[in-house]
């Protein structure tokens, strides 16, 4: 058996190694390793509850939103307040702006240039994968970087700036949006949508979202050449790289609900899918634990729920190799993410693509594209329904002594801040962000992590540096390391 050490990776969010034990050409066992420590949590300690969302904004450069809803809706649980209708509706503008963002830079400038790798040198499609998708250099890849850029131009107007808005607070909004404003924000949208529509999908967003089978799937990929648009060449790579059957996942799910409406129900619903019963489980947070056994983090008391969580850096453990605590629900590992979103919320074409392959590297990558089709409507229909004139916020006072749980949906996944007040000041603040869940390292009993598992069985190949299935595996979960060692 030999040691095989990826890392650190280029195009993901921060730094990251992945430890191999091959075997026989074959992946045995993996041990992802975050090798950056930051101290969000302690930095918080003994300030003063709204300093928060000043701080955990910067946590990260790419997903600062979701951070401040997350931190915002935790003081909100404390405060017991309600956004307004409008605030509700800018708010969830402001992290759809965000979280599709990072859906298209995960697919245009991190996981497509892999395909146009020296390893695919000799397949037919490569020349067209190089010139689409090389990396920096790719005609695609410079017009989504565009058209990111343009895109980000509503937060200008939704939030002040991006990143580390204070735009968030727990009783919505602070920034209103007027009747100019609205239509300038909808130029916008359209402009997006038209990008998506011509290059990425090659068809309307409604007609890629309506799709509801996989039989549907294959007669839309048939109906016109593979390479017609970005996500049929997708589809057409996926198949003859069998995608689908690379960096199975743990078959647990879990979403928090993404984009909640006035009356509180969510766009996309709050649960987990079970991938064994093929049903969605009822979601109960007190059930969530972390496990600090393989953390350079103290570990006294065993696996703790985020509400009574520990902190505390212990770089000397012997048996720990990551600074990234181990989350777990009832015990069990779990993958969170567009697939898991998607899985909860019952989109049909994802369903019955996980119930036959599982959470794979295709499944995944297909849930976050067809997010772009199906959410881009909804920000058209929250930006209509904005109502000039009337409140943005509601303002409450916040308690000397409390606690409070925020939970959203960030375009990686599962998003969870925990804080506990007590005399006016922060006591504790406990973050679990998607990829602690999905990078996770084994807890105390063994339990790999789901990429850790996802990993396991992977053709290595010979004498190779950084294997090209490793790579697929590893973007295909789209890390985001500066929010798992926050």
């Amino acid at each position: 058996m030999t040691r095989l050490i990826v890392g650190p990776f280029n195009r993901v969010e921060g730094d990251l190694e992945v430890h191999l034990d091959i075997e026989e050409g074959r992946v045995r066992s993996a041990r992802v390793n975050a090798p950056m420590y930051r101290g969000f949590e302690q930095i918080l300690q003994q300030r003063h509850p709204m300093d928060a969302l000043a701080v955990v904004p910067r946590i990260c450069g790419i997903c600062s939103v979701s951070q401040s809803v997350a931190a915002a809706r935790a003081l909100a649980d404390m405060m017991g307040v309600q956004p307004p209708e409008n605030g509700v509706h800018a708010t969830n503008l402001i992290q759809a702006t965000e979280n599709l963002a990072d859906h298209l830079t995960h697919f245009y400038l991190f996981f497509m240039p892999d395909f146009a790798r020296p390893e695919y040198a000799s397949r037919p499609w490569h020349a067209e994968a190089r010139r689409r998708f090389a990396a920096q250099q790719g005609q695609h890849v410079r017009q989504a970087v565009a058209a990111r850029q343009r895109w980000f131009t509503l937060l200008g107007t939704l939030a002040g700036k991006w990143p580390h808005s204070l735009t968030i607070q727990p009783g919505g909004s602070s920034r209103p949006v007027d009747t100019g404003e609205r239509i300038r924000l909808l130029t916008r949208i359209r402009e997006f949508r038209a990008f998506l529509e011509q290059t990425l999908f090659a068809a309307p967003l409604e007609h890629i979202a309506a799709i509801g089978s996989e039989a549907e799937l294959d007669a839309w990929h048939a109906a016109s050449q593979p390479d017609d648009g970005d996500f049929r060449l997708f589809l057409t790579l996926a198949r003859e790289n069998a995608l689908d059957g690379l960096g199975q996942g743990p078959g647990l799910y879990l979403s928090y609900g993404a984009y909640p409406g006035a009356a509180g129900e969510h766009a996309f619903r709050r649960g987990l899918w079970d991938g064994r019963a093929h049903s969605v489980l009822p979601l109960d947070t007190a059930r969530i634990t972390e496990d600090a056994t393989h953390a350079w983090l103290a570990d006294e008391g065993g696996p703790r729920h985020p509400r009574d969580g520990l902190t505390l850096p212990a770089p000397g453990k012997t048996e720990a190799y990551t600074w990234n605590k181990a989350p777990r629900m009832a015990g069990r590992v779990l993958e969170t993410g567009a697939i898991a979103r998607q899985l909860v919320a019952g989109h049909p074409l994802v369903r019955e693509a996980v119930v036959r392959t599982g959470g794979n590297v295709y499944t995944r990558v297909l849930a976050r594209l067809l997010e772009l089709a199906l959410v881009v409507p909804m920000m058209e229909r929250w930006l209509a329904a904005l109502r000039p004139g009337e409140p943005y916020f509601t303002d409450a006072s916040l308690p000397d002594a409390a606690q409070g749980m925020g939970l959203t949906e960030a375009a990686r996944g599962g998003l969870g801040h925990w804080v506990v007040v007590q005399d006016g000041k922060i006591r504790n603040y406990q973050i679990v962000a998607p990829t602690s869940w999905n990078f996770s390292p084994r807890d105390a009993q063994g339990q790999p992590g789901a990429l850790e598992l996802a990993l396991a069985g992977t053709e290595a190949g010979e004498g190779a540096a950084a294997p090209v299935a490793v790579q697929h595996i590893v973007r295909s979960f789209d890390p985001c390391m500066v929010c798992t060692v926050h």
